[in-house]
């Protein structure tokens, strides 16, 4: 119960950034999928394949797939399928809430092992220019021990329809760094 306060908290500074800016005229497009490249600094890195559908003005459908190696062939491997729900808060801000399944997969020389669980997250997306798009959220996924973190992130718009970012990830033992890219299907 404590992520959804935070989420507010993370929420309205962004907004005011929003507001400071000049009037933006892009919407957010929940219609994309991305690719992204992650370093963590627990000596991993690999990819994540994400994507939203929009089915109308509020409601998504969300899933994603990260594949991580470590060193001494440890990878892991997550899957997460969901839906969400986005309220427009002032016109180039969006407050929006996921709950996604979670499959978790780790293979070590000396065995697998695997979890199920569930993630919840609640945020913030908006654009601060026409270019540019910043979002703020906290996750909490709940597979064989909990974890919360928290997301930072920034997006620049080369068009309607393409976009590269990068993010930060602040979770207790393991941050994670990204960047990539965005295809946007309008």
């Amino acid at each position: 119960m404590k992520q959804l306060p935070l989420a507010v908290v993370i929420a309205l500074p962004l907004s005011a950034l929003a507001q400071e800016g000049e009037t933006q005229s892009r919407d957010l497009s929940y219609t994309y999928a991305e690719l992204r490249y992650l370093d963590t600094d627990g000596g991993g890195d690999g990819l994540r394949l994400r994507g939203s559908y929009a089915l109308d003005d509020e409601w998504i459908i969300v899933g994603g797939l990260t594949s991580l190696d470590f060193s001494r062939n440890v990878d892991a491997t997550t899957i997460e399928i969901g839906a969400g729900y986005v309220y427009d808060f002032d016109g180039d801000f969006d407050l929006v809430a996921t709950l996604q399944f979670v499959n978790s997969e780790v293979d070590t020389p000396g065995g697998d092992a695997d979890d199920n669980g569930l993630s919840i997250s609640a945020g913030a997306r908006g654009t601060i220019t026409d270019e540019f798009e910043v979002r703020g959220a906290v996750h909490h996924v709940n597979l064989d021990n909990n974890d919360t973190y928290l997301e930072l992130a920034g997006d620049y718009y080369f068009s309607d329809t393409f976009s590269v970012g990068a993010s930060l990830e602040f979770a207790g033992d393991n941050d994670v760094f990204s960047i990539g890219v965005r295809l946007y299907f309008r």
